[in-house]
């Protein structure tokens, strides 16, 4: 059963859903699903990757998202409009190190105790993970006391191990090429990057950032 509480000026009610007896769980309206929420939508989390507002014509406003579930990877896009609400998720938030990878399935084990070990299907977390060595501190997402996804440093630095030899002349001219990354991802850089260069790299895209110094 919710819960509504009014502001001391009796304006808009904030409206609450009681959780688990323990935690409330605020109930977003449609122009509050904003890019990184993570609302409940059909009995499932989903981060919000993306959201417009706008208004068409004499219409009422609606607010155009880009939805992915972290459980089923589904992409989805929906409009909220104006008289929608939806449930934001109770998501809690886990530090856990990165073990390794064997037939299919990725260990971790919980930070600062290596004996309580778990694992996840390599599909459910390959995009995440393909640029994060093994001992890597990251966040695991949980939802209902059941691990749904990690979260992975937006931005990391790899050395490159395989690399072609950059044609003389080609540099000036701009252009690419693809690069193996000490973890075995794959990458676009540019031509000048060598084997055993430094790399720094956007997880969320995927995307090659630039050259770091070597140490």
């Amino acid at each position: 059963m919710g819960l509504v509480l009014y502001s001391a000026l009796g304006a808009t009610p904030y409206i609450l859903l009681r959780y688990n007896q323990k935690s409330f769980m605020a109930i977003l309206s449609y122009n509050e699903i904003t890019l990184k929420k993570i609302i409940e939508y059909n009995n499932e989390p989903f981060e919000v990757l993306a959201s417009h507002v706008f208004r068409k014509q004499q219409r009422k406003p609606v607010n155009q998202t880009k939805l992915k579930g972290l459980k089923s990877g589904k992409m989805l896009e929906i409009s909220f409009h104006q008289s929608e609400t939806v449930p934001e998720a109770d998501i809690e938030k886990k530090e856990f190190v990165y073990v390794f990878k064997n037939r299919g399935e990725v260990w971790f084990h919980e930070e600062g105790n290596p004996k309580d070990r778990f694992s996840l299907p390599e599909e459910q977390v390959h995009n995440e993970l393909q640029f994060i060595k093994e001992k890597t501190v990251v966040t695991a997402l949980l939802w209902n006391e059941e691990i749904i996804g990690i979260k992975v440093p937006v931005k990391v630095e790899l050395v490159v191990v395989e690399a072609p030899p950059a044609v003389k002349g080609n540099t000036a001219q701009g252009g690419s090429k693809q690069v193996v990354l000490e973890t075995g991802a794959t990458i676009s850089t540019p031509l000048f990057i060598n084997e055993g260069d430094i790399v720094r790299v956007n997880t969320n895209t995927g995307e090659y950032v630039e050259r770091v110094e070597k140490k």
